[in-house]
C-alpha cells in the first residue's frame, strides 16, 4: 500500500525521565513495554501491542477482563476510575499472584 507507514508493534517514544528497558511507558494515549534504557530526553523503542506480563493489583483478574494502568501504584487493576484501558488478560490469575498476562490495546481508551 501507498500510505502504509510501519506495522506499528513498536514505536519511537521520547522518555520524559529515565527509562528501563522492561519499564511500562505512557506517552500521550499510546501504553507500551520499553524496548531499551533512555535517558531524559531521549528516543527509545516501544512495544505497543503483542501479550506482556505485568505486576497487577491484589485481585483476581480472569481471562479476557478489560485490565487498566494505574501509574501512581504501578500496575494494573480492574479499577477504570481515572486508570486508562491498556488491554485484556489472556489468562485468569488469582488474587494472590504477581503478574497477570496482557495483550497490550497499543493506545489507551
Amino acid at each position: 500500500m501507498k500510505n502504509h507507514v510501519q506495522p506499528g508493534h513498536y514505536l519511537t517514544f521520547t522518555a520524559a525521565a529515565p527509562v528501563t528497558h522492561g519499564q511500562r511507558v505512557l506517552m500521550g494515549a499510546l501504553f507500551g513495554i520499553a524496548a531499551t534504557n533512555a535517558a531524559t530526553g531521549e528516543d527509545f523503542e516501544a512495544a505497543i501491542t503483542g501479550v506482556y506480563e505485568l505486576p497487577k493489583a491484589a485481585e483476581e483478574i480472569t481471562a479476557g477482563a478489560r485490565v487498566y494502568w494505574d501509574a501512581a501504584e504501578g500496575h494494573v487493576t480492574l479499577d477504570d476510575d481515572g486508570n486508562p484501558l491498556v488491554g485484556a488478560a489472556t489468562v485468569t490469575a488469582a488474587a494472590g499472584a504477581a503478574l497477570v498476562p496482557v495483550r497490550l490495546n497499543g493506545v489507551t481508551v
